[in-house]
């Protein structure tokens, strides 16, 4: 076959006659062969490659957005590129830089939160880009997720609903985490407007991390004075606390009611399972990954999208009305 069928076969198989695509299909596999993507970008053809990157792949959170963001992009014939940076934005530009400098033909970000060297050089490169995990009506760049601070009002709502009053607030550094800090900030409003007093000492800072955030509750559950409820951050910081409170002798929620966001992969299956603001992350991912193929595959200029996601109490078995006395 002719060079030109076996390069429209790799490149747009769609227009090959499926026996043909299986011909081509067969040599390939005998021959060991490998297109060099490197040598269609000098071309100036697209690489087929999306990068991504999250703040880290070290536990749970983004898992499933992952999954389903590689899942859509692979079907579409793209190849996912992907890195972390822990929560460090000067690390992240470093991060995007070096995509950059793979060609990559879009790239997304989790949240809002980033350098003016990262918005400057996405601005520079003109390549679609997307914000995921946190949705602004007023972003800058266009974004795809959920109002946080919609998801830390849900949690606050439900933990006054119940009754309770003595409520604690477990969240990591928010000085660059956007999806944090308006959970936080939105939370601490709620508990404000109910008239709950603004307890320094039960206001918790704690990272994104089972073990770390179970020592931090321990030393607040240990207290006589302690909270009937925890709100928080996410459902990483829940685990921890849910293992403290254990280790303590106390009953879930029978002496204390437990509340995380996310609704990650195994927080059902926690015991007692845990009560939750789900995030609707394969449907993120799912959704991010599509855009940025079309925008990729479009001639047009990418347009700018703002997309919210709806946000919902998961009621399961950490909260409950509480304790009397």
């Amino acid at each position: 076959m002719s060079a030109a069928t076996v390069s429209r076969a790799l490149n747009h198989p769609d227009l090959v006659h499926p026996a043909t695509r299986k011909k081509i299909d067969l040599a390939i596999r005998k021959s060991g062969y490998i297109r060099n993507r490197a040598a269609q970008t000098i071309h100036g053809r697209r690489s087929a490659t999306i990068g991504l990157i999250v703040p880290t792949i070290a536990n749970v959170i983004f898992a499933e957005l992952v999954q389903a963001f590689n899942d859509a992009v692979s079907q579409q014939g793209f190849t996912l590129l992907l890195a972390s940076h822990g929560y460090d934005l000067a690390t992240e530009y470093a991060l995007v830089r070096k995509l950059l400098e793979h060609r990559v033909d879009a790239l997304a970000l989790i949240g809002l939160d980033h350098g003016e060297d990262t918005y400057r050089v996405l601005r520079e490169q003109g390549l679609p880009a997307l914000a995921i995990w946190n949705y602004d009506p007023v972003s800058t760049i266009s974004c795809l997720g959920i109002d946080n601070a919609e998801a830390g009002r849900i949690a606050a709502s439900h933990l006054l609903m119940l009754g309770h009053r003595r409520i604690a607030t477990i969240f990591p550094d928010t000085g660059e985490n956007d999806r944090a800090r308006s959970r936080r900030s939105a939370a601490q409003a709620t508990l404000k407007a109910a008239g709950l007093g603004d307890r320094a000492d039960w206001q918790i800072q704690t990272p994104y991390n089972t073990g770390q955030a179970k020592r931090a509750s321990l030393e607040l559950l240990a207290s006589v004075d302690r909270p009937t409820a925890l709100l928080c951050g996410n459902d990483v910081i829940a685990q921890g606390a849910l293992y403290a409170a254990l280790k303590l002798g106390l009953k879930v929620p029978g002496d204390l009611s437990i509340i995380g966001i996310g609704d990650f992969v195994g927080s059902a299956e926690l015991e007692p399972p845990l009560t939750t603001i789900r995030i609707p992350a394969r449907r993120i991912g799912a959704a991010a990954a599509d855009h940025l193929v079309a925008a990729v595959d479009s001639e047009s200029e990418d347009a700018m999208i703002r997309t919210c996601f709806e946000c919902e109490l998961i009621m399961r078995a950490t909260t409950a009305t509480p304790p009397v006395g």
